[in-house]
């Protein structure tokens, strides 16, 4: 018995190892797209396009890697409504909180004259191009391929869902981890490691949120809303604010 579980243990921390190669490789692939198309007569300032044709590459190949793994392996990726009565309470209550958390935040930072400065102008085009982005690729692309796919892969490597407290399990506490590496700049040639710090808590701390909501509604559509709502009133809070207080 203690043989097979430092097996699973073993196994599970390869699979961890290879989801991150895994999610480096997308990351590559979706900028690799990005710099083939293009799209600056659409997007001069660079604000969304690049990165919306990165994300819809990194959704793509997640997907199909999802419908390759749930036949081979008979795995159930949550594509589904689930408990719709729990997804959408913990909606509701993360946006309703969220909202008030953005207008907070960016009151605090009107009063001390640290309002975002934007590398290109927010006109319709812009505000437009990076809302669009975050409501309908960010969620998406970012739950299905930090969320959904290394929290099912951990519980089958594992050999089952391993709880830490409550609903807190170790695959969505190692999902989270990956999720905040990809805030992690870094570079093997030359050897460079730059975070901020703030997007890293931030993005490790909504992957938890995330994740457990994912787990106890069975359902990843409650969890990409949960992340395209967050993102559009935090974007959207720092053009609102910028416009009335700049």
């Amino acid at each position: 018995m203690k043989r097979l579980e430092h097996n699973r243990t073993l196994f599970g921390a390869i699979v961890f190892i290879l989801l991150l190669l895994m999610q480096i490789a997308l990351g590559k692939a979706g900028h690799l797209v990005a710099g083939m198309i293009p799209y600056r007569q659409i997007d001069p300032f660079d604000s969304f396009a690049e990165i919306s044709i990165h994300h819809a590459v990194q959704l793509l190949i997640a997907l199909l890697m999802m419908l390759a793994l749930s036949k081979l392996l008979n795995l159930d990726f949550y594509f589904q409504l689930g408990d719709k009565k729990r997804g959408i309470r913990s909606l509701a209550i993360f946006t309703a909180a969220f909202a008030a958390i953005s207008v907070a935040l960016h009151t605090f930072m009107a009063l001390n004259n640290q309002l975002p400065v934007y590398a290109f102008p927010l006109d319709e085009r812009n505000v437009l191009g990076t809302l669009g982005f975050q409501l309908l690729l960010s969620g998406p692309a970012e739950e299905v391929v930090f969320r959904a796919l290394p929290i099912v892969l951990l519980i089958r490597s594992f050999g089952k869902s391993i709880e830490i407290k409550g609903s807190f399990t170790l695959e969505v506490l190692l999902a989270s981890v990956l999720f905040a590496f990809a805030h992690v700049d870094w570079s093997l040639m030359p050897l460079t490691f730059e975070a901020d710090l703030f997007s890293v808590i931030y993005a490790f701390a909504l992957g938890i949120i995330q994740g457990i909501v994912y787990q106890r509604s069975r359902s990843i559509l409650y969890p990409i809303l949960m992340h395209s709502f967050s993102n559009v009133l935090m974007v959207g809070g720092g053009y609102a604010f910028t416009a009335l207080f700049s």
